[in-house]
């Protein structure tokens, strides 16, 4: 008995960067799973997905496009701003707090959720739009900035605000998941408060 071998299928990824370079114009690197580059049209602010419901409760319909990757969300800006978000969060006084608020920048890579309308949302845990990126629309001008940046930011939310709320968010988790968690688990040491 002969078994026979089906012939193998073109991959997914393959139109999925296609959409990406052809409907956005944006850069793409082969998976899987595709991800597409920051730093060229795009960065990302990374947080935990509690915190980000938070901040797009804060700032409504402003902001977008939008990534879930797990229990963490991805909020895209504009070009520039992951290397603004160390000296915002000092200017914000929020600096020297461990707020689980990140940002990808150049040469960075987001892995590419499937494009709005292209059958549901994949595996679970896989990346998904919350906020999709809308094609043959310039996202660019939409994404948040700094309003003195040359590039633009006009049309969309201000980047320092977005900081904010995003860095008020994380604290606000972080507080919470401490408070859930009850005095026992946060291993409070004698010698920590002893008089020297």
């Amino acid at each position: 008995m002969a078994f026979t071998v089906p012939l193998p299928r073109t991959p997914l990824d393959g139109g999925l960067a296609r959409w990406y370079e052809h409907e956005l114009g944006w850069a793409t690197v082969a998976g899987p799973p595709v991800q597409l580059v920051t730093g060229l049209r795009f960065d990302v602010l990374e947080l935990p997905a509690a915190a980000g419901r938070g901040v797009l409760r804060r700032m409504g319909r402003a902001t977008g496009p939008v990534a879930l990757l797990g229990s963490r969300m991805r909020l895209l800006v504009a070009a520039g701003g992951a290397e603004e978000l160390p000296g915002l969060l000092d200017w914000l006084e929020w600096g020297g707090i461990s707020l689980d608020l990140t940002a990808l920048g150049a040469d960075g890579r987001m892995t590419a959720p499937l494009p709005p309308g292209r059958g549901g949302s994949g595996a679970p845990g896989a990346a998904v739009w919350l906020r999709a990126p809308a094609p043959g629309r310039e996202v660019e001008s939409s994404l948040p900035a700094l309003r003195s940046a040359p590039w633009g930011g006009a049309d969309g939310p201000c980047l320092v605000r977005l900081v904010a709320a995003a860095a008020a968010e994380c604290h606000r988790v972080r507080l919470l998941s401490a408070r859930t968690r009850g005095p026992a688990a946060q291993q409070l040491s004698p010698q920590r408060f002893a008089s020297s």
